[in-house]
């Protein structure tokens, strides 16, 4: 039905009243919340007249400052932990709007609000995610708001919020805090990396992993390889008080390549394996835009090791494709930006070193050290079949022949042959011979040019022609002056 010209009239009245009371300013006077009237009679003065100082906390750090809150809190018998009612608006609301508004009434009546954190693999706690701390400081009365990430309320990171009636206290408190939460992070000690995050700007959830078992036999290596690598990143740290007493660095990168499949990764679980109670952060593929806070956490959790995989997706040689990608200069920021004391170690992996960016190695505590990991020679082969095989029943000659071969392929390769191994005999129901060794041998060469290959390893695979290469494996040392290249061996000199 068509509107008549009054009610028509009547409806632009009413949006042009509806405009103007929206434009007219609320001049409420604010009141005191009854939280508010908590918070004061706590501090003993007028929160109002109060700076407040804030602290953003990444949102993987916010369990790290619960505790320290905790430990904090329970040295004080009058500690109390305050939820905060007040609907949807308390989420919009910073402090001081909570402890004084026009309209709404805020209290202390509501529940703490928490969240699961993870503390481990396979650990977690409850940590406090919207709740005001009122406890003391040396006997002085502090306030503290205690907030969770959540962008929709337009809160990218954790924070806490500080008050007290004495300037000094406040800055005692977070200087407090930001020292404890170091010490009592739940990262320390533990191996963590970031998951993939769907926003590009931001470090992704922290996920923890468990630390790996593998032991020096299961690392096969040419001689004397492995030993030079363990020596690099976990020796000098054994070796820190001595070092630091001599006036040395002990910053230090490693960097491990050669083709896919050699045990470049296998390396570094060894690595981890040999430094229990070291701090580690694992970053690979979309995960290595989180090198900065990787660093910050490798800082803060000394001893610590940073582990960045197939670095080359990141830090190609600026020249090439178009010029420097965004993340090269970050992580030389991150390599140069620790002191040389810092007992950190960084470990990078690449399947194609010669695209690297050179500046990785320019300057000391960059890269001291690279390591070619090779395809295995003929040794190394049997060793590696024996071990994949140990928990089979297949012949040690079998393993042997097998071996010999399988020239050319990579540690991959025996490890995924003997599942095929296992997987005949299963699918046949019975236990797996040496037939099966032999079977599943000859289908994967046969399959040298398919997708098997390219999976599993081989000269074709990693690009490298047979003949390329003598037996010994080189190895490369970085230094201000220069590079030295030598082998397995003693140094030659350059």
């Amino acid at each position: 039905m068509d509107q008549s010209s009054d009610e028509r009239a009547l409806l632009h009245d009413l949006r042009s009243l509806v405009a103007r009371l929206n434009e007219m300013p609320d001049e409420r006077a604010a009141r005191v919340t009854p939280l508010g009237e908590r918070v004061n009679a706590h501090l003993g003065v007028d929160a109002a007249s109060l700076p407040l100082v804030r602290e953003s906390i990444a949102s993987h750090r916010l369990v790290d400052v619960d505790l320290a809150l905790e430990e904090l809190a329970a040295t004080d018998p009058r500690a109390e932990l305050l939820g905060i009612e007040g609907g949807q608006e308390r989420q919009h609301e910073d402090f001081a709007g909570l402890l004084r508004h026009r309209f709404s009434t805020f209290s202390p009546d509501g529940p703490v609000e928490y969240q699961t954190s993870a503390t481990g693999f396979g650990t977690s706690r409850q940590t406090v995610t919207a709740g005001i701390r009122l406890l003391h400081f040396h006997d002085k009365p502090v306030a503290v708001l205690q907030r969770g990430a959540a962008r929709m309320f337009g809160r990218e990171n954790a924070e806490l919020v500080i008050l007290t009636a004495d300037p000094a206290t406040t800055a005692a408190v977070v200087e407090h805090l930001r020292r404890r939460m170091n010490e009592l992070s739940v990262v320390r000690g533990n191996i963590v990396t970031f998951a993939k995050s769907d926003d590009h700007d931001r470090v992704g959830r922290m996920v923890f992993l468990e630390r790996p078992g593998v032991a020096a036999a299961d690392v096969v290596l040419p001689t004397g390889l492995l030993t030079r690598v363990r020596d690099h990143v976990v020796g000098i740290g054994e070796n820190a008080v001595a070092l630091r007493s001599l006036g040395q660095h002990l910053k230090r990168g490693l960097l491990l390549y050669g083709p896919p499949g050699t045990g470049k990764t296998l390396t570094v679980r060894h690595l981890l394996h040999e430094t229990p109670g070291t701090t580690a952060v694992l970053l690979q593929g979309m995960t290595l835009g989180a090198v900065g806070e990787a660093v910050r956490l490798a800082r803060a959790m000394t001893p610590s090791i940073v582990v960045l995989e197939d670095v080359d997706l990141v830090a190609s040689d600026r020249m090439m494709f178009g010029g420097p990608q965004p993340l090269l200069f970050e992580i030389l920021d991150a390599l140069d930006g620790l002191d040389g004391d810092a007992d950190v170690a960084f470990v990078l992996t690449t399947n194609r070193a010669e695209i690297l960016e050179p500046a990785l190695a320019a300057r000391p505590g960059r890269i001291d050290l690279a390591v070619e990991v090779p395809l295995p020679d003929a040794t190394a082969r049997r060793e590696l079949f024996r071990i994949y095989g140990s928990g089979v029943d297949l012949s040690a000659d079998a393993l042997d022949a097998a071996a010999d071969r399988a020239d050319g392929v990579t540690a991959s390769f025996a490890k995924e042959l003997i599942r095929r191994v296992v997987l005949r005999a299963a699918v046949a129901d019975r236990a797996p011979t040496d037939a099966d060794l032999d079977a599943a041998l000859t289908e994967m060469m046969e399959a040298a040019e398919g997708i098997a290959h390219v999976l599993f390893g081989g000269r074709a695979a990693a690009g490298v022609d047979p003949g390329e290469r003598g037996g010994e494996p080189s190895m490369v040392a970085w230094s201000p002056g220069g590079a030295v290249a030598f082998t397995a061996g003693e140094p030659d000199q350059a």
